[in-house]
């Protein structure tokens, strides 16, 4: 297995959930949905949580946000609508920001940046509550390196702004299809930020997400010095 960071560990929970420790001791997840199929049961509780970032208010994003938020009072970071509802149900030290914007969560910065989706919850009676945009994640840690968590998206040009201006080291990148990129747009989404390191995400869970890492090495195999790092559920890397 690829050697991410030295002092960051990163585990897989599946879908696009992350739990990551960075390397001065920040406990952070993204995304959590515990519940989802591919999570082993090893990895559905969390020791400890600093902070919570949540891209988009998808059920598969959002599931167990509540839970943890209750169980651990994170600092919880979601775009403003979204960390409204979410106050509403009762979580508490919600951060509501919007894209372009930093917060200071611990010893980390957290930046919104742009996605290309769309966001709301489906009620009782299917009833569409809106919970704002979706959005993106770049993660500065402690002693500097900086990863970029896209959420759900399709690619987009203005990837290439993002490496620009923020230089992440580590890309979070969906490569399931359907619902997100797939292999073929991911492999755009890596030119267009520059990164050397990408985690592949949003995919596996369900048989329509059928987009694989190896399709997205193929498709990157010109770009020198480019890992694709595939982890396995519940496994933490180093």
């Amino acid at each position: 297995m690829a050697t991410i960071h030295p002092g960051l560990q990163v585990t897989w929970l599946g879908h696009s959930g992350f739990f990551i420790r960075t390397p001065g001791g920040t406990h952070v997840a993204i995304d959590p949905w515990l519940g989802n199929p591919l999570c082993p049961d090893s990895a559905k509780q969390l020791p400890k949580l600093d902070a919570l970032l949540l891209t988009h208010g998808h059920g598969d994003h959002i599931g167990d946000a509540v839970t943890l938020a209750k169980q651990f009072q994170p600092q919880v970071v979601a775009i403003y609508e979204l960390a409204t509802y979410l106050s509403a149900q009762g979580v508490q030290n919600t951060i509501g920001m919007n894209k372009g914007g930093t917060v200071k969560v611990g010893g980390i910065q957290v930046t919104m940046v742009h996605a290309v989706h769309s966001s709301a919850h489906v009620g009782e009676g299917g009833q569409v509550v809106y919970l704002g945009d979706p959005a993106g994640f770049v993660v500065k840690c402690e002693d500097g390196f900086t990863f970029y968590h896209a959420g759900d998206t399709a690619v987009f040009s203005d990837m290439q702004l993002i490496g620009q201006i923020y230089q992440p080291e580590l890309a979070f990148l969906p490569i399931g299809g359907l619902f997100t990129m797939d292999p073929r747009e991911a492999a755009v989404a890596v030119r267009l930020l520059g990164v050397k390191k990408v985690i592949p995400m949003h995919y596996r869970t369900f048989p329509p997400l059928s987009g694989t890492p190896d399709e997205l090495r193929e498709l990157t195999r010109d770009i020198q010095g480019l890992e694709i790092i595939e982890l396995q559920p519940g496994i933490a890397v180093e």
